[in-house]
């Protein structure tokens, strides 16, 4: 039987998102669906996470880059147009990917993209724009420990000295110390090491963690505990409470899944957290910047409906590029695509409800 939510809405439940059978709606979105103003081209098997790299020098050559998901896998660069660019073939079910700037290689600033191999228990560095590998295949997570087959990725650039960082998440781990964090350098030949510098993070142990996010101008580190709610601690392993959980939020209102997280900074200090509703086909957006003298606080502000469906991945750039003024919005779709929203599309629907 359809929710009582849906069948109200007959027939538009017929088409309506989240009105499939057994799922609940997320009745703080409006009904309509935004519609994509970009939808990329199919890949081979499966999309799960977007990454943005902007090209300060050119922005109209900035890309988005995408995993498809298989264990004959690639990473995929779409242009704005959602035309593929390049590809990495060959990969073995790539997970998630992030991107960083200015890593230090061979003496030049690097801009890469890392990607979760899973079931080749690593990571893969590529650089930007060209893709070129920039790792030597020794990338090993977790200890080589396959039953932690890594899944999420997010990269953290400390302030204070440039310092980049990997923090990962994995199938499965530990109630404590679920996430091990990275320090990523040069090996002395140009290609890409790195150190474990900390495990940290609680896990409800039910289900598992994929999504991660870093706000680096802040430093914070936000992860999707995917049957409880989204986790924050600090960014910087080296911080006197590193390992101290700083808020739990987004207990509540979600269909199923907690799943991608992104990260838009309308200011400086300020913002939205979106986090995907996979299963009613929304995302629910809280204040980065948390309320007056409580920044630990990210009450709900509202959900905006998109036209993707079961939506993992997602993100978010507030830097402008053509066609998407206000900065560009990214989701992954269970129809093989990546649909690129304009932030002014989302930004409407937020200020309804401030």
């Amino acid at each position: 039987m359809l929710p009582a939510y849906c069948r109200l809405l007959l027939p538009l439940a017929l088409i309506a998102p989240g009105c499939s059978k057994g799922v609940a709606p997320d009745r703080d979105a409006p009904v309509e669906a935004l519609i994509p103003r970009v939808v990329t081209a199919p890949v081979d098997h499966d999309t799960d996470d977007p990454a943005i790299w902007v090209n300060r020098a050119d922005p109209a050559k900035s890309l988005v880059l995408g995993t498809d998901k298989d264990s004959a896998g690639a990473l995929y660069a779409f242009d704005l147009t959602g035309k593929v660019v390049g590809k990495v073939a060959d990969l073995r079910r790539p997970n998630n990917v992030d991107v960083a700037y200015g890593l230090m290689l061979d003496g030049r600033p690097t801009d890469i993209a890392v990607v979760t191999e899973r079931e080749a228990q690593r990571l893969r560095i590529f650089r930007l724009p060209d893709l070129a590998p920039m790792d030597n295949g020794n990338l090993t997570v977790f200890d080589g420990d396959m039953t932690r087959a890594p899944m999420g990725i997010a990269l953290y650039t400390r302030p204070s000295d440039q310092a980049i960082f990997a923090v990962v998440g994995g199938k499965s781990g530990p109630a404590e110390g679920y996430l091990w964090q990275y320090r990523l350098a040069d090996d002395g030949m140009g290609k890409v090491s790195m150190t474990k510098v900390r495990a940290f993070g609680h896990y409800s142990g039910r289900k598992e963690i994929e999504a991660i996010a870093v706000d680096s101008e802040l430093g914070y580190v936000y992860y999707s505990d995917e049957q409880l709610g989204v986790h924050k601690y600090h960014a910087d392993p080296d911080a006197a409470d590193a390992n101290t959980e700083l808020a739990l939020f987004g207990t509540k209102g979600f269909a199923s899944d907690l799943e991608g997280i992104s990260i838009y900074q309308s200011g400086p200090g300020t913002g939205y957290i979106l986090v995907s509703n996979q299963q009613a086909d929304t995302f629910r957006v809280f204040p980065r910047e948390g309320l007056p003298g409580r920044p630990h606080e990210h009450p709900l502000i509202t959900a905006v409906r998109l036209s993707t469906r079961e939506s993992d991945g997602n993100e978010v750039t507030h830097v402008a590029l053509p066609g998407f003024h206000g900065g560009l919005f990214v989701a992954m779709s269970t129809d093989r695509t990546f649909q690129y929203y304009a932030w002014d599309d989302l930004a409407r629907v937020i200020s309804l409800k401030k």
